[in-house]
Formats: structure tokens, C-alpha cells, sequence
């Protein structure tokens, strides 16, 4: 039994309603998987220098030496996809998602194993079908190298990993381009919230920071609610001194913020303690005061 350690990009893929297609139609999904493997993902990830570690039913586990390249195979294998799904009813669709982290694994019998591992798996279950979600340390390695757009979606939760993750999803131009597909991230199955830059209320100037900091706080607590979406700071803070903050909300679960709930709030300094005002935007809050 050989262990060693090294640093390395990881890719995690299923298929999105993987059950339900095989409900639908076992042994025809089966053979249209093979028949993908076969076709599109194993060369794709041959060509870019991955290593197929393991394979389930419905997923793959990849190594790469290169963060680059692990994007590359995950980006053209799912523009494929796209391609091959043209013409697809929605239910019958093989759509894949990925999540791709990078970190330092135990190497194992040529199975790998470490936090660098659940990682990647953990986003791929925060990527849509047809997606792809990478932690912030693919992000960063890939900025300047690759032309991509990533889509911040705050800190996140992660089953199993003791800190939040910073994650993002990758925008790609045939993801963009495809039929009925929003440039927008799509809305999770799940409450999505979206806090608002504070209106500092108190007249002085200085107190703006303290303002911004406080719904800082408040964005990354909720984040680490695992059952709720919440919008990142880098977008909600783009409505920051606008008169009508109401356009941020418009369609409630389609709006520029992509958020079913919004929240505006406005904060007031007294001598020893200050005042909150909060109003709800589109909606309805989700429990009790924040």
C-alpha cells in the first residue's frame, strides 16, 4: 500500500435527475451513458491530461495536474452536452453537473482521498444541470487564463467541511447562447435572499463604513444557512445608493438579483445604541427578523 500527498485540481460530475431518468427508461439511460463516456467525456479528459480515479453510476471523480486544464475539459465537454441536448425534451435530457476545487489530496492505491476531494464533490451538488461551481481557488488560478466569466455566490456551507467556501459558477458564451437559457444564474430549489446595502440615515459620512460592514456581517451569517440561497455581496452592493431599489426585486424570482426575497434596511446612530428600519422588497420574508 503506496500513500503519498500532492497538490492537484479536482473534478466531481453527475448527472442531474439521474434517478428519474432511470425510473423512465433503465436500461436505455445506461446505454446513452456508456455511449457518452465513450464518445465525449473520457477523450475530453484524456485530451486535457486528467486521470479518471473512479467512476459510479452516474458520476466521475477526475484528477488533473493543471486547474486550467480541468476547466478547459469541464467547459467543452459541457458545450457539448449542450449541443447534444438541442432538439432534447427537458425530461429526457443527460445534463451534467461539475464542481472543481483544488487543494491537497492523499493519493492512495491510485484513489485519492482529503478534504480537497469532499470539496469538489459538495459544489458539484451547488452547480445546475449543465453547470459548473469551482471554489475560490479555482477561480483566482483561472482569471487571466482562460476566457470565462465567474458568477459569485458568496460563502457557502458545505455538508461535512468544517469552514464556508467561497464558490462561484462558471458563465460560459454557450451556456449564454443556448435557447431559453438566462444569462442570469438560475434560482436553487431552495429560499434565495438577497440584503441590500444599509442607508446610513445619521447624516455623517463616516458612519458609511460602519454601515456596509454591519450588512457584510449579516450577508456571510446567512450564508452559512445551508438551506438558504443567499445573492452575493459583489451583486446586492451594486444597488448601493440608488434612489429605487425596487427594480432590484422586479419579477421576484427572475429580477436582476435573481433573489425571491429582498431586504432594504436604513440605520440611525442614537448616543449609546442605534436604530434598524427594515422593509421587504417583492415577497415575503423567511422566518422572523434578521
Amino acid at each position: 500500500m503506496t500513500t503519498t500527498r500532492r497538490l492537484a485540481a479536482i473534478l466531481a460530475a453527475d448527472v442531474a435527475g439521474y434517478s428519474r431518468l432511470m425510473g423512465a427508461d433503465e436500461e436505455g439511460t445506461l446505454e446513452r451513458l456508456k455511449a457518452l463516456r465513450r464518445e465525449l467525456l473520457d477523450p475530453k479528459i484524456a485530451e486535457h491530461h486528467g486521470r479518471i480515479v473512479k467512476t459510479t453510476g452516474d458520476g466521475l471523480l477526475v484528477e488533473f495536474a493543471s486547474v486550467v486544464d480541468a476547466l478547459r475539459s469541464a467547459v467543452e465537454a459541457q458545450r457539448e452536452m449542450a449541443g447534444r441536448n438541442t432538439g432534447v425534451p427537458p425530461d429526457n435530457r443527460i445534463e451534467l453537473r461539475i464542481g472543481i476545487n483544488v487543494g491537497d489530496i492523499i493519493v492512495e492505491d491510485g484513489d485519492i482521498f482529503g478534504d480537497g476531494v469532499n470539496i469538489a464533490a459538495r459544489l458539484e451538488a451547488l452547480a445546475e444541470p449543465g453547470g459548473i461551481c469551482v471554489s475560490a481557488r479555482v477561480q483566482e488560478d483561472a482569471v487571466g487564463k482562460l476566457d470565462l466569466a465567474f458568477d459569485d455566490i458568496g460563502e457557502q456551507g458545505l455538508k461535512n467541511i468544517a469552514r464556508p467556501v467561497r464558490a462561484y459558477r462558471v458563465v460560459t458564451a454557450a451556456r449564454l447562447a443556448t435557447p431559453g437559457v438566462s444569462s442570469g444564474p438560475p434560482l436553487p430549489d431552495k429560499p434565495s435572499i438577497a440584503v441590500l446595502p444599509f442607508a446610513n440615515l445619521s447624516g455623517d459620512p463616516e458612519q458609511e463604513y460602519f454601515a456596509d460592514g454591519m450588512v457584510e456581517e449579516i450577508i456571510t451569517a446567512l450564508s452559512r444557512i445551508r438551506w438558504l440561497f443567499v445573492i452575493a455581496r459583489n451583486s446586492s452592493f451594486t444597488y448601493k445608493g440608488r434612489a429605487n431599489r425596487r427594480k432590484a426585486g422586479r419579477a421576484r424570482a427572475g429580477g436582476p438579483l435573481c433573489a425571491r426575497r429582498l431586504s432594504a434596511e436604513g440605520r440611525r446612530p442614537c448616543a449609546d445604541h442605534c436604530t434598524i428600519a427594515r422593509s421587504r422588497i417583492g415577497g415575503a420574508f423567511v422566518g422572523g427578523p434578521l
